[in-house]
């Protein structure tokens, strides 16, 4: 079932599942994986990376995942890791878009809530003097409103009871022409990079050019169900690939599990944010037996099932 063309805007088929907050995790994760995937979750013994994923939700809990999660809060996780460096500049973090004094920022920035995901509640200021301030704090401020207060529509426990905020940051600049900013996501198990998804041509809400590589920049012969086009461009293994390796390894190693998103800009390694899971755990792939190869190597830390 597509409920993304039935249901076309976000808010509402978030405001929809808010309206289920009332069933238990378990029995919500698995209506979501029947609906979403087509197939019945397999808890019990779970292979599958989407699987694993879910069980992921129900039963891991480390308290250091809603610091990880928090674009703000996970500065200083990073920080901590002897990785300062690989930073991005932020301007400022707000609780309330009123308090924003946009002329004291520079010309471009990026605007984002520090609980948003996917691509959602980001904005890309290239000129802010052909901006509408005013109209810009309205969406602010509407973000604001979306703070996870209760159930987290995924049912991703980091993000429950959580405060949104306005994250602003530094512009990354880069060439159209080379694919623009490129987004390196590395999937690691154990602390180990094994997979990674190149994300080249993106636009905010519109279609971006895709690759799955292995943990040698190898191109994999894989498509990701959904995404319109593969790479289409030759993209080179950038020079300094091992180093942005161990980078992932480093931000990783305290999980068994964990997405590691990192640019490259001329060379330098800059951090974009740590997710746990990814699509929430429901990615269908071509073929699919690479969902399987994902989960290789998860290892559930097991606990007792609550």
């Amino acid at each position: 079932m597509n409920y993304k063309k039935l249901i076309k805007s976000r808010n509402i088929r978030i405001k929809i599942l808010k309206l289920f907050n009332w069933i238990p995790d378990k029995t919500m994760v698995k209506i979501q994986y029947r609906i979403k995937m087509g197939k019945k979750l397999n808890l019990k013994n779970p292979q599958r990376l989407t699987e694993k994923l879910q069980w992921y939700k129900l039963y891991y809990r480390n308290p250091i995942m809603k610091q990880c999660v928090d674009k703000y809060d996970v500065r200083e996780y990073v920080k901590s890791k002897g990785l300062g460096h690989i930073l991005n500049e932020c301007y400022g973090v707000y609780d309330n878009a009123d308090d924003i004094d946009f002329e004291k920022l520079p010309n471009s920035f990026v605007i984002k809530d520090t609980l948003g995901g996917g691509g959602n509640s980001v904005l890309i200021i290239k000129d802010k003097n052909k901006e509408d301030f005013q109209k810009i704090k309205e969406v602010l401020s509407d973000w604001l409103k979306q703070s996870n207060k209760g159930k987290s529509p995924g049912r991703e426990w980091p993000y429950e009871k959580q405060k949104s905020r306005i994250i602003i940051e530094r512009y990354i600049t880069s060439k159209k022409e080379n694919g623009g900013l490129i987004d390196y996501k590395f999937f690691c198990n154990g602390g180990e990079p094994q997979y990674l998804y190149v994300i080249t041509d993106r636009t905010l809400g519109g279609i971006s050019n895709f690759g799955i590589y292995d943990s040698n920049f190898n191109k994999l012969d894989v498509k990701r169900v959904g995404e319109k086009e593969g790479i289409i461009r030759e993209i080179s293994k950038p020079s300094n690939f091992d180093d942005m390796k161990e980078v992932a390894r480093i931000l990783s190693k305290d999980f068994p599990h964990a997405r590691i998103d990192l640019y490259n800009e001329n060379g330098k390694i800059i951090f974009g944010e740590i997710t746990f899971f990814n699509a929430s755990g429901y990615m269908k792939y071509d073929p699919d037996s690479f969902d399987y190869d994902l989960g290789e190597g998860f290892e559930l830390i097991k606990f007792e099932q609550k």
